[in-house]
């Protein structure tokens, strides 16, 4: 294990990480098997970038009883011990399962998810394991999921669903588009389907409810001018959204849905036949509570099925 040698912090020898790298693929790890996955997964998504892999754990996750690598019950091992391990553990499985990568563990004694924002802020993509639904699960680890979603200042990957490194996908790449603030995680998206060899499949979310008439129908009336102009002005957003990304990977292809009503759970069941959703991290603050996650991204990083990837605005 190889950490930032700076000035030394307590009696345990625990050293402050370095600067941030720039660029790097960052993976936050506690021991657990959700953990191991999103290390994985960080490793692929390192060797297909070429670029280095930094795996993070931060010393706050080594007292919170998450790590599997624990003392024995008659081990007085101090906690910083069984950190260790874990990172050691950590970065030999990124080692043996990829060898060419350029690996870096760092030991961090700062809260997981404000570490995990802070080091991720350069980098090229943050990774991180979920351990699904419900509220034990929110506890333990989608609460530094939702934590740094609500803050990430780079894309994060949220490895949700039943991914396994080797099996076949569906070659597909899920964007969520409302508006055109998406132009990014769009962008995103094709850059992903590009590297893959997949599709892009555009899901509009609209904010306009379905029409009795079905979609693009307004009711006959003296409103039905502006029903029209609005319903028009709603079926373009998709496809000036993704335009630009479009002509950057002509390649790619795309399929553009819309979604007039129950748009989280339309998404989230959209996930099913896709490898990657993407969407963007639109970070909204409330009274008192501080950053905070929309409700498709809520929705999302508790019952996608498939990872999920984040992109924030500008």
């Amino acid at each position: 294990m190889s950490t930032r040698d700076h000035k030394n912090l307590w009696d345990y020898g625990v050293h402050a990480p370095g600067p941030p790298l720039s660029g790097h693929v960052l993976v936050g790890v506690d021991g657990s098997d959700q953990a191991w996955r999103a290390l994985d997964r960080a490793a692929e998504e390192a060797q297909a970038r070429l670029a280095p892999l930094e795996i993070l754990h931060a010393w706050p996750w080594a007292g919170h009883g998450v790590a599997e690598v624990r003392p024995g019950a008659h081990d007085r091992r101090a906690p910083i011990d069984t950190a260790r391990d874990v990172l050691e553990a950590a970065a030999a499985r990124a080692r043996e399962r990829a060898p060419e990568l350029d690996v870096v563990a760092t030991l961090s004694p700062e809260p997981a998810a404000a570490e995990l924002v802070r080091r991720g802020d350069r980098a090229a993509l943050t990774v991180l394991g979920s351990r699904g639904a419900g509220r034990a699960a929110e506890v333990l680890a989608g609460s530094v999921s939702l934590r740094v979603a609500a803050r990430c200042g780079s894309p994060l990957l949220v490895v949700r669903g039943e991914w396994v490194p080797g099996e076949p996908e569906h070659g597909t790449v899920l964007v969520g588009v409302a508006d055109d603030v998406d132009v990014g995680a769009a962008l995103f998206a094709f850059e992903e389907a590009r590297r893959r060899g997949a599709g892009v499949w555009a899901l509009h979310v609209s904010a306009v409810p379905e029409l009795s008439g079905g979609p693009g129908t307004p009711p006959a009336g003296p409103l039905e001018a502006d029903l029209k102009t609005l319903l028009d002005s709603e079926a373009a957003v998709p496809r000036m959204t993704v335009a630009a990304a479009r002509e950057k990977h002509p390649g790619v292809g795309v399929r553009i849905d819309t979604v007039w009503t129950g748009a989280a759970g339309a998404l989230v069941e959209a996930t099913r036949a896709a490898d990657l959703v993407v969407i963007t991290a639109r970070h909204r603050h409330g009274r008192g509570l501080g950053p905070h996650t929309g409700s498709f991204t809520h929705a999302l990083l508790h019952r996608a099925h498939c990872p999920v990837a984040l992109v924030p605005v500008g």
